[in-house]
């Protein structure tokens, strides 16, 4: 394997400081004319949403407690796991991204909402919107760079380790909610003294909680309730979690960690404008083609480019603004990543492959 990488270290050198500009105003302009048209129609999709992702629930359920035979069980684990998927993408990541807080509703509030995953709502609100939203992509500022065990850029020092990168990647999909709700306690940080014990031991406390509640809910109080068909319900609320925990890490890492998403360094984002911070969203982000259905399996997160640019959007008003924001990208000879989930996924299994050996950067080159 060639040990020589292209930099991800580029930025649009090309544009001068008026396009820059001027890409900020386009791109503000366009977000103020969608928040400006906001109302009930966006409230209705959610609520149809949760609507759904309840039936879903409660057929899955229903189907894993009373159903007879393989097939039965088999349906029920399928309606399970969509209502995990539709619980954590297309409502709770949303809600939680502060996307309906103009409603007024406090059932929709940011800052009340929860969601059927084993990470606390306090902690993801803080290491998602907060540390990676400001500081997307940014190597030594974004802790999603990798998750703290994958190396995927050849700025992060080669360890011995990284040879297991692929096995601790699997391990990582097989349990994600689990680096997801583990993701805020900043181990390394403690570690080496820079996180406060106070604060670490409230967030490792926070964590076990939450553990505590998901797995007292799936794996002991719902068995229980089955009676004489508890081992059916139980490996059925696994398989669940076991589907969901796949597809959610497969979304995010395909919007991330594709090999044409770019990476930074902190010097390269000092002084940043509105217009440069939104040409790092658009650089460090992938998007995933599909149907409408798709589009809401992942949370509208299909749309990340979209996602980053305007995180407070409802997402599912990134497919209006999809082809405005790839005209806009065309117009100024800006990359707008984008490809079906099997290239996508290749493109990121790829990646963490070739940086599983040692590899140097290259001379950097503009990213176009």
């Amino acid at each position: 394997m060639n040990d020589t990488l292209p930099t991800p270290y580029v930025h649009p050198s090309s544009l001068s400081r008026e396009q820059v500009a001027q890409i900020g105003a386009e791109l503000d302009a366009m977000r103020h004319r969608v928040m400006q048209s906001l109302g009930q129609a966006d409230v209705d999709h959610l609520r149809r949403m949760i609507r759904l992702c309840r039936a879903s629930e409660a057929g899955g359920r229903a189907l894993l407690h009373f159903g007879v035979g393989p097939l039965s069980w088999l349906a029920g684990v399928a309606a399970l796991t969509a209502s995990k998927i539709l619980d954590n993408m297309e409502i709770g990541h949303n809600v939680m991204h502060g996307q309906y807080d103009w409603t007024g509703d406090p059932a929709l509030n940011s800052q009340h909402f929860d969601w059927d995953i084993a990470c606390d709502s306090e902690s993801w609100r803080h290491s998602h919107n907060v540390v990676h939203h400001s500081y997307t992509n940014i190597l030594g500022k974004d802790r999603d760079l990798g998750y703290s065990l994958l190396r995927i850029t050849p700025e992060q020092r080669w360890k011995p380790r990284h040879l297991l990168q692929p096995l601790a990647n699997l391990l990582l999909a097989l349990g994600f909610q689990y680096g997801v709700g583990s993701h805020d306690l900043e181990l390394g940080r403690y570690r080496h003294g820079a996180l406060a014990k106070p604060v670490f031991m409230e967030r490792w406390r926070r964590f076990k909680a939450k553990v505590g509640r998901q797995w007292f809910k799936d794996y002991l109080l719902f068995p229980a309730l089955a009676l004489w068909s508890a081992p059916r319900v139980l490996a059925g609320n696994l398989l669940a979690n076991l589907l969901r925990n796949l597809w959610t890490y497969l979304i995010i890492f395909c919007g991330h960690f594709t090999e044409h998403a770019v990476i930074y360094r902190e010097e390269d984002c000092r002084n940043e404008t509105r217009g440069d911070w939104y040409l790092r969203q658009i650089a460090g982000s992938s998007n995933l083609s599909g149907g409408v259905w798709f589009h809401i399996a992942t949370g509208h997160l299909s749309h990340q480019i979209e996602h980053h640019l305007f995180p407070d959007m409802p997402a599912h008003r990134y497919r209006e603004i999809a082809p405005e924001v790839q005209a806009l990208c065309a117009r100024y000879g800006l990359r707008y990543n984008t490809g079906g989930l099997l290239r996508q996924s290749m493109a990121v299994m790829r990646r963490i492959l070739v940086h599983t050996l040692p590899t140097r950067v290259s001379t950097p080159t503009p990213a176009r």
